[in-house]
């Protein structure tokens, strides 16, 4: 019996809660939680004590699962062609023309494109699909987008895509280097971490290398805001300065190393100083040789590098750039000691163990031996078995763009948004000639262009396995049937198979039987010695299904010599490679593809606290949109006055003939000439804020990686004639240039700008609320403000706000709180005010979500008297669940 249906009895109201251990879907901390479940749903989320990723801690996003299970845009039954239709006809119709364009095309004619966010298994055997059985390596997945740099970059050091370390060596260490990563937003949980181990340790050092200052900065000794792009001439400057001050270690490099003279070589005709790394870093000398002289004097040092370093077009040298500098002096393989690549998604490393990438085959093999094209063919007994690499992911939706590829399976992602020059890639998929798209979100900016719409699992119904970033696999736990007729991933690539005849070899019952196939896989020619691979779960390939559904946390390799995981890697100095040494790899360094012109400035996109990549699951929690609600633009003081841009208002940047529209938030956190926006918003919540629309797809020609973060735009103040908010109970597409749509408890605010003033304020209003009858309006008599409110039954279902001067009625929650009430005729006069009168204050953007306490709330607590952060904890809550918003009440306090 499935844990599931354990949990449904017939007398619901009898039934008492039961708590189940299971992971987060978000980032690649991978965090364990348990989910209280009752009458079928979860009704709270806790962290798990005994999951080693986060003992415990859940960030905001972690904490609110519960409060973002249950979408209003959830996806119940297959669609074809944008109407309900059955599975049978929907697959049916899709394998039919997948298999007509493979005749008349070949099967390099059609593709898959994955994710991150599915469990190991669904990626095992849609891999085993494409690659064995259709006989393309078409496969990639959104993980190129994220970690792709990071793969070639360990698989040239090391041999094999490994990250040696784990989290514990973070809070072990005594200089921790961060590059790249504003942990504390990406990664909340892992710097809560490192927050307690600077507590209990305050000797720690903590060097922060970004371009802009971020909230991880607020625990940093040192900031280094170097230049961007320019990591690997600093750790190129860094390798020569260990040179120079005799500060490498021969004896480990002698024994366990090759290359390191070519790379000493390449190093220093770049970088012969110190002096020059500061200058072409842009960086003060001083500060520049106290950090390197911090990582020489030191033997325990962590670089923790991620989406700063990977998401460039020289990604993969300047991994191997810092691993240079840990492999020069022997700092890997030993507790707090390590280079360590920090992944972005909860099952990223899944998706690269089984060969979720085109340039992979599977199980650590690759297409550059022969050998293994051999291995992995017979041991699938595959009938169509891929013999080279194919498309990556630019590559892949370029040649549906140019009607290479068409027919196109889109899994658990949302391309439309996401890739760089989305608005190309939008353009391809309406023209591919088969688009199918399976998630559990059927409203999507990809899924709306879509052919075929399968619905899938999500959190808290699926089951199988995730690794997160220090190799850990855990359980994703499904205990929660899956609602209409939505399938497992694996279930509907299965049933796909069969329909394209291959169903003998995708026989699946339960995933604990793909994980099987898959842990032998592992094992399949992976000897101990030379050649060994470094991911192997052979100890776990004759796993049954009760351990399966009791699986602790646990480390690869997993071995018959290692059958309780592997914290760490390379203590003995024997490597992946053939001979069993590390390679140091010669990096000439190089700066991003694209100088900005003088009128333009650098764009760099990223991601915020309280949102998850496209928004589809996070948007939908009015509690998650508290913190930030509204697309914007960081930018330097300095550019605000150059541009001519006001702070608070809007402005647009433009490349590649698609605009962002974001409002301007001063930040002297910025260096001069660059802004930061947020990657998150789309065609669903907002009318022209898709940040990645504007990115030039420029990659790392090594890995295929896009340059997310070094984009030249073009920014001017928008053309604004008018504004104001929409607050209304029905979700909708406001008719203004610019909307942003903010989900709120009882329906949704809309925060509205144009160019262009309508004639007549109600005859605008009105045709978007064709059903209300009852309004009540008012707009004085230079037409400089126009309010409305409609009601239904007496109660309040729209109030609308504009001003055509700078700004409009004031945004208070005691007003959003108003809708779906019932108001009486007194009360009407305070709606058409946006205020209850005296005595009611705002509480301002909410600082922490968790508790939703407002920056006006602690402002004042701050003035009463509260002096730190336990204090305001005592008397406010923030700051005392995830931690999340420590950052900001330190930035608000001093």
């Amino acid at each position: 019996m499935t844990l599931s249906a354990q949990l449904i009895v017939s007398d619901a109201d009898a039934e008492p809660s039961q708590t189940v251990n299971t992971t987060c879907c978000y980032c690649g901390v991978g965090c364990g939680v348990s989910a209280e479940v009752k009458n079928n749903q979860v009704v709270s989320v806790a962290g798990n004590q005994s999951h080693p990723a986060n003992l415990g801690r859940l960030c905001v996003k972690g904490s609110s699962l519960h409060e973002t299970q249950a979408s209003p845009d959830r996806l119940l039954t297959p669609m074809l062609h944008g109407k309900p239709s059955d599975w049978d006809s929907a697959l049916g119709y899709a394998a039919q023309k997948f298999q007509a364009i493979i005749d008349e095309h070949g099967p390099d004619a059609v593709a898959f494109y994955l994710s991150g966010q599915l469990l190991t298994e669904d990626y095992y055997i849609a891999n085993k699909l494409m690659k064995g059985f259709i006989g393309t390596a078409n496969i990639d997945t959104n993980s190129r987008l994220c970690m792709a740099s990071a793969v070639v970059a360990h698989k040239r050091a090391f041999g094999a895509d490994t990250v040696p370390g784990c989290y514990q060596d973070l809070e072990q260490t005594d200089v921790l280097i961060l590059v790249g990563s504003n942990t504390a937003f990406a990664h909340p949980v892992v710097y809560q971490r490192i927050v307690k181990a600077k507590e209990l340790r305050p000797e720690m050092k903590i060097i922060v290398l970004d371009p802009r200052r971020t909230a991880t900065c607020e625990i940093a000794d040192i900031h280094l805001p170097l230049k961007p792009g320019s990591d690997a001439f600093f750790f190129n400057g860094l390798l020569q300065y260990l040179h120079q001050q005799g500060h490498t270690h021969h004896d480990y490099i002698t024994a366990h190393c090759n290359g390191f003279e070519d790379a000493l070589a390449a190093a220093a005709e770049q970088v012969p100083s110190t002096q020059v790394a500061a200058d072409i870093c842009q960086l003060p000398a001083d500060d520049v040789e106290q950090v390197y002289r911090l990582f020489a004097e030191h033997d325990k040092v962590v670089t923790v590098f991620s989406q700063g370093v990977n998401q460039s077009s020289s990604g993969v040298d300047k991994g191997n750039a810092l691993i240079n500098c840990h492999l020069a002096t022997g700092k890997i393989g030993k507790p707090g000691a390590t280079p360590f690549s920090i992944t972005g998604q909860p099952n990223a490393m899944g998706g690269r163990e089984v060969g979720g990438l085109a340039n992979q085959l599977a199980a650590h093999m690759g297409y550059d031996s022969a050998e293994s094209v051999k291995r992995v063919e017979q041991f699938w007994q595959a009938p169509n078995m891929a013999q080279s690499e194919g498309l990556k992911a630019v590559d892949m939706f370029d040649a549906i763009a140019e009607g290479k590829i068409k027919a196109v399976w889109v899994m658990a992602t949302n391309p439309a948004v996401t890739m760089p020059d989305a608005g190309k890639v939008r353009a391809a998929l309406q023209q591919c000639d088969l688009l199918m798209v399976s998630d559990c979100i059927g409203n999507t900016d990809t899924a709306k262009l879509a052919d075929v719409v399968l619905p899938a699992s999500t959190w808290s119904e699926k089951n199988g396995t995730v690794t997160n970033s220090e190799r850990c696999i855990s359980l994703q736990k499904g205990f929660l049937a899956p609602p209409g007729e939505a399938l497992h991933d694996w279930q509907i690539i299965a049933r796909f198979a069969a329909k394209l005849g291959y169903g003998a070899a995708f026989n699946y019952r339960h995933p604990v039987e793909i994980f099987r196939e898959h842990a032998a896989l592992s094992a399949l020619g992976n000897n101990p010695g030379a050649g060994r691979r470094g991911f192997n779960i052979a100890a776990m390939a004759n796993i049954s299904e009760q351990a399966y559904q009791s699986l602790a946390p646990i480390q690869w390799p997993v071995t018959d010599a290692a059958p309780t995981g592997t914290k760490r890697l390379f203590a003995d100095g024997k490597f992946f490679t053939p001979d069993q040494r590390a390679r140091f790899i010669p990096v000439s360094a190089r700066l991003p593809v694209q100088a900005p012109a003088p009128d333009q400035v650098i764009m760099n996109t990223g991601r915020i606290r309280d949102q998850w990549h496209t928004m589809s699951r996070t948007g939908t929690a009015a509690k998650l949109l508290g913190h930030v609600d509204e697309p914007y633009i960081d930018i330097h003081p300095a550019d605000i006055e150059r541009f001519g841009l006001v702070a608070g208002d809007l402005a647009v940047l433009k490349n590649r003939g698609s605009v962002f529209y974001g409002r301007v938030k001063p930040a002297d956190t910025q260096r001069p000439g660059e802004v930061f926006v947020p990657m998150h918003w789309n065609g669903k919540y907002a009318s022209a804020s898709c940040a990645d629309a504007l990115v030039n797809p420029f990659v790392d020609p090594i890995c295929g990686q896009p340059e997310f973060k070094h984009t030249p735009v073009n920014i001017k103040p928008f053309r604004q004639r008018w504004n104001g908010f929409l607050l209304t109970s029905q979700d909708l597409e406001p008719r203004a240039e610019y909307w942003v749509k903010i989900t709120l408890g009882g329906g949704f605010k809309f925060r509205l700008a144009d160019g262009e003033v309508p004639a007549d304020w109600f005859a605008w209003l009105k045709p978007q609320f064709p059903h209300i009858t009852d309004w009540v309006k008012v707009q004085d008599s230079g037409q400089q403000f126009f309010r409305a409110a409609g009601f239904i039954d007496g109660v309040l279902a729209v109030v609308l706000s504009t001003a055509t001067d700078k700004k409009s009625a004031p945004e208070m929650r005691w007003l959003e709180d108003q809708l779906n009430t019932e108001v009486d005729a007194n009360a009407r006069f305070a709606i058409l005010a946006g205020t209850p009168g005296a005595g009611v204050e705002d509480e301002g953007n909410i600082i922490c979500s968790c508790f939703s306490v407002g920056e006006n709330t602690i402002k004042k607590a701050i003035a009463n008297g509260c002096g730190d952060v336990e204090a305001l904890g005592k008397k406010l809550q923030c700051g005392t669940n995830c931690g999340s918003c420590i950052p900001e009440l330190k930035g608000l306090l001093r």
